[in-house]
């Protein structure tokens, strides 16, 4: 009777009770979000998974310096040719103690999965490289694998080295080949270069962390802190350039090609 029919009483207690009901909805759907994080999880890397195809990156745009004219009426194509396609994937296994560390991810053959493709992580770092597969699982050579070479290059620089790891901390890779004569700077970006037959161009490998000069070679060994974390790899996305086998096809034929024409090259010699 007294929250019934005195007004500030009833104002009192409503107050107090939506405070305390309010509390218990927030602690329930904390729970709730807890429980349904996976599902949210996989929604957003689906997403992500679309957003990454659509990139212009993954596009060749058609030469249009030469044009058909005809009857004065000027035919122009702005047709572009996808090259790299993204389908997601999630880890099942990872190792980042030996030194030949391996990733493996719940797609395969059956999904169209193959030797060579190239893995980066759900915020677009580079993880690693296809070296195996079955009907629905992919063994991933990781960044951090001993045998594991990418090409990259330092922001804004045409220079190309090659990113390697030296077994010793699973933090950091060493980018070598940069000559010394180029200013590199501690925080400076590592992407992958465009001349990567794997991986596309411009994505992120890490940044610089100390700078050093091998002594035999005049060239840096920059060690770079990975932009991966390679403790916690949960989804990644397994990248397919469409135009491999053509570019592997055209570099192979071309050093045939030179070695025949050496081959078949007069000889020079003593004219009798």
């Amino acid at each position: 009777m007294l929250f019934n029919y005195n007004r500030f009483h009833r104002a009192v207690f409503l107050g107090v009770a939506n405070e305390v009901t309010g509390s218990i909805n927030s602690q329930v759907d904390k729970v709730d979000d807890y429980f349904h994080l996976r599902e949210e999880n996989r929604r957003v890397h689906h997403m992500n998974d679309s957003l990454m195809n659509l990139l212009r990156s993954n596009f060749n745009v058609p030469d249009t310096v030469q044009k058909i004219v005809v009857d004065s009426s000027r035919v122009d194509s702005i047709t572009t040719f996808r090259r790299y396609i993204y389908r997601e994937a999630k880890v099942v296994f990872n190792s980042v103690n030996a030194d030949k560390n391996y990733l493996q991810i719940n797609r395969g053959a059956n999904q169209n999965i193959h030797d060579n493709m190239a893995v980066i992580a759900s915020d677009g770092s580079v993880v690693g490289v296809v070296v195996n597969t079955s009907p629905n699982f992919a063994q991933v050579m990781s960044l951090l694998h001993v045998q594991s070479s990418v090409s990259a290059s330092i922001k804004n620089n045409n220079l190309t080295g090659k990113v390697e790891w030296d077994a010793k901390d699973p933090r950091f890779v060493t980018l070598k080949g940069i000559p010394k004569d180029i200013k590199v700077n501690k925080g400076d970006t590592v992407l992958t270069s465009q001349y990567s037959f794997n991986f596309p161009p411009y994505f992120l490998i890490g940044t610089v962390a100390s700078i050093e000069t091998d002594p035999t070679s005049g060239f840096y060994l920059l060690k770079v802190r990975t932009a991966a974390n390679f403790n916690s790899l949960q989804n990644v996305f397994v990248v397919e350039n469409l135009q491999r086998e053509e570019q592997l096809r055209l570099n192979d034929e071309t050093k045939k090609k030179m070695e025949q024409e050496k081959n078949n090259a007069p000889k020079k010699g003593r004219q009798k």
